[in-house]
């Protein structure tokens, strides 16, 4: 391929080298995604008690994560469109919903009020500081991330469009089926 290259216009062999590094970039990501440990660390949930992210994965559960934050419009639709298929994901495949929220602290009063008004029956965690999504490496939200029975992170998803929750469940299914 580096001779085929080398015969093209220099743009496009440009532009090609570039579209190959971004392939290649894009690969890895989510290659090592599929060998990723979940990282420990402790949270909090709505009331202010403390949460070690070790006791809510592994085990018999698959966990879906997602992070969001009350600002995010994507990121409320997201969640409220795996509420129509939250209980199903429940009894099919033993697979829970957790949603961190990334609001500061300053907005940690809004998430409760979020989370009431919609009714989500998920498990809901801050971050205030976004460690964990320093130790994630991730920018945008909403982003979502499959974490096998091992507390393997074996799936991620940065973004939402309709019908993103689809795909998680192909994905969730593909687990559920190693067991």
């Amino acid at each position: 391929m580096a001779g085929y290259l080398n015969h093209l216009n220099p743009n496009t062999t440009l532009s090609m080298k570039y579209f190959v590094a971004l392939l290649l970039l894009t690969t890895s990501f989510f290659t090592q995604a599929q060998d990723k440990k979940l990282p420990q660390v402790e949270l909090s949930d709505l009331y202010g008690e403390k949460v070690e992210l070790s006791t809510i994965t592994g085990g018999e559960k698959i966990i879906v994560i997602d992070f969001w934050a009350t600002w995010c419009i994507p990121c409320k639709k997201s969640l409220n469109n795996m509420l129509e298929v939250e209980k199903e994901w429940k009894e099919k495949y033993n697979a829970e919903i957790i949603a961190i929220s990334l609001d500061d602290a300053r907005n940690t009063s809004k998430v409760k009020a979020q989370v009431e008004g919609a009714k989500w029956p998920y498990k809901i965690l801050l971050d205030p500081n976004q460690d964990l999504r320093r130790l994630l490496n991730f920018q945008n939200i909403p982003f979502s991330m499959l974490v096998d029975k091992n507390g393997n992170i074996v799936y991620m998803h940065q973004g939402y469009v309709d019908g993103d929750e689809f795909e998680m469940e192909e994905q969730i299914k593909k687990i559920a089926e190693l067991k």
